[in-house]
């Protein structure tokens, strides 16, 4: 029987595999065929390819060993096996996609007029790869590693490390591609990022209210008895008045916001209302693992 902890391990490290196949199907079929860039030390791969022709399987091991041995010892293996992980397999799929692509057996995506298409497809697809290794504590090396080597030893915040390792790597590219590509890899970064963040935050977003107000106890009430949601009461006390008070704190779904408002403004129309973006709800009444 396998253990539970082999179990956690595999829950773990099959979406991170299924991320790096993702993502590096996207390089191979989307970026570099119609030269389009990327950031980090994946970025240098393909300058690597552009200038040189080498394969972008073989710099990306080349590249990340040296750094994935300074990581392990400065940052500790449990904080980095699974970036060992993230890249062997994407080393593996580069390759297998180079393989595929040579025999001609995928015939990658490239155009000469409608970039834009390129550019879309491209962010989708390295998003979605990179987001589901991020998702489940991953990495595809590089410069990752540097950034939390360099917020180790110098306190130095990582996505400012990691920015500006992107806007150098695109900007030598310019000695090697088009201007005009420059442009469109930047629709492309922007598009994954935003998939980035939903694979992150998760696909179930809703709203979380804090209510301030006299009639605490009877908005919350009503939002159980006609709504059917959890509300919570957490005690208060008003800065000014110094009088002791309750708000009401609930998590609802973006189609009940208005409801809601609506309920809260019929108890008291004066109430004090916050409403935040809440992301990846779990428990009764929402998504539940």
């Amino acid at each position: 029987m396998i253990s539970s902890r082999l179990m956690n391990m595999l829950k773990t490290a099959v979406p991170i595999l299924l991320g790096t196949a993702v993502y590096a199907f996207g390089l191979l079929y989307f970026i570099i065929p119609n030269q389009l860039m990327e950031g980090g030390v994946t970025g240098i791969t393909v300058l690597l390819k552009y200038a040189f022709g080498l394969s972008p399987s073989i710099t990306t091991l080349v590249l990340n060993i040296p750094l994935f041995i300074v990581g392990w010892k400065m940052l500790g293996g449990k904080q980095i096996i699974y970036t060992g992980i993230g890249i062997g397999s994407l080393t593996f799929f580069l390759w297998f996609f180079e393989v595929l692509i040579e025999k001609g057996w995928v015939q990658p995506f490239q155009t000469e007029h409608d970039y834009i298409l390129a550019s879309l497809y491209a962010g989708i697809t390295l998003g979605a790869g990179l987001g589901l290794v991020f998702r489940f504590g991953g990495t595809t090396g590089g410069s990752d590693i540097i950034a939390r080597i360099l917020n180790r030893k110098f306190g130095w915040s990582m996505g400012q490390v990691i920015l500006t390792l992107d806007v150098v790597i695109i900007g030598i590219s310019l000695f090697f591609i088009p201007l005009e590509k420059i442009l469109y890899t930047l629709v492309a970064v922007y598009i994954a990022s935003k998939v980035i963040d939903f694979i992150q935050e998760g696909a179930y977003a809703a709203r979380a209210f804090t209510i301030v107000s006299d009639h605490a106890e009877t908005i919350a009430e009503l939002i159980t008895s006609e709504m059917d949601r959890g509300v919570t009461l957490i005690p208060a006390i008003g800065a000014y008045s110094k009088q002791g008070k309750h708000v009401v704190y609930c998590v609802v779904s973006r189609q009940e916001i208005r409801r809601l408002s609506g309920l809260v403004k019929s108890v008291d129309p004066r109430a004090f209302m916050v409403i935040n973006d809440v992301h990846d709800v779990q428990g009764e009444g929402f998504r539940e693992e």
